[in-house]
């Protein structure tokens, strides 16, 4: 059983195959059944090709092909088991009209160090090699290199990525290989994980506390002791706002 809008576009691409040899773009299509968008003839085409109506040649323009006309003349085929209801139909042609409104701006621009990625939806944050998470290691050097990432995962102020090396803070849900997704601070609240820089020279992913003039450094796996160092010595370079994993 088709949608009214199932039919309505099928019908036209038959149509203007059968007029012209090829078939219609998506801007006629969207014109011809009074659209606001062509996500809506994406929908309604690859429902015709899940029902056997239309056949779609992928990487080739306009090669839509039809496979054959609904039974009846009004454009509906007779109900069958299975088929889909009154409700259904209304849902279906309610989508099809379906135009969401997008906001456009260059997010990337309001965070410094960061470019835009190809994805509307994401940035690309520095990545800053490998922190360890286990043992402390030299300082931060800037690569060069960029990681794609969510903007849910960031908010205002600066951030950039490390890839953590370790099993040290794995109690805290952070995993060798994952990629820390970090914002440019120089203080954090006690219990916070941080990235620590160690008399200008190591650094490290732990969880900070401070303890009078002295500064722990607490790991999140019982195999590693707690590093206490005074104050003065350690500088907060970041805190932790976000993780990336691959499987």
């Amino acid at each position: 059983m088709l949608t009214r809008k199932q039919h309505e576009l099928l019908s036209f691409i038959d149509s203007h195959l059968r007029a012209t040899g090829f078939s219609p773009s998506f801007d006629e299509m969207k014109d011809a059944l009074h659209l606001r968008s062509k996500s809506g003839i994406h929908r309604l085409i690859s429902a015709l090709e899940e029902r056997g109506f239309l056949s779609r040649r992928h990487h080739r323009a306009r090669a839509l092909e039809v496979l054959r006309m609904p039974d009846q003349a009004g454009g509906q085929t007779a109900p069958a088991p299975g088929s889909v209801s009154a409700t259904e139909q209304a849902i279906q042609d309610e989508l099809a009209h379906f135009a969401p409104n997008v906001i456009k701006g260059d997010f990337g621009s309001r965070l410094p160090g960061v470019r835009a990625a190809s994805d509307a939806g994401a940035v690309q944050l520095p990545l800053y090699g490998r922190i360890a998470a286990g043992l402390p290691i030299e300082a931060l050097r800037d690569t060069g290199a960029h990681v794609e990432v969510p903007l849910a995962l960031i908010g205002s102020g600066e951030h950039y990525a490390l890839e953590v090396a370790g099993d040290s803070m794995i109690e805290a849900g952070i995993l060798d290989g994952d990629t820390a997704i970090i914002r440019r601070e120089d203080t954090a609240e006690n219990g916070q994980i941080v990235v620590a820089l160690i008399d200008d020279g190591e650094v490290t992913l732990k969880r900070l506390r401070r303890r009078g003039n002295a500064v722990a450094l607490e790991p999140a796996n019982a195999r590693y002791e707690t590093k206490i160092v005074p104050s003065d010595r350690v500088r907060v370079q970041g805190r932790l706002v976000g993780l990336l994993r691959r499987y």
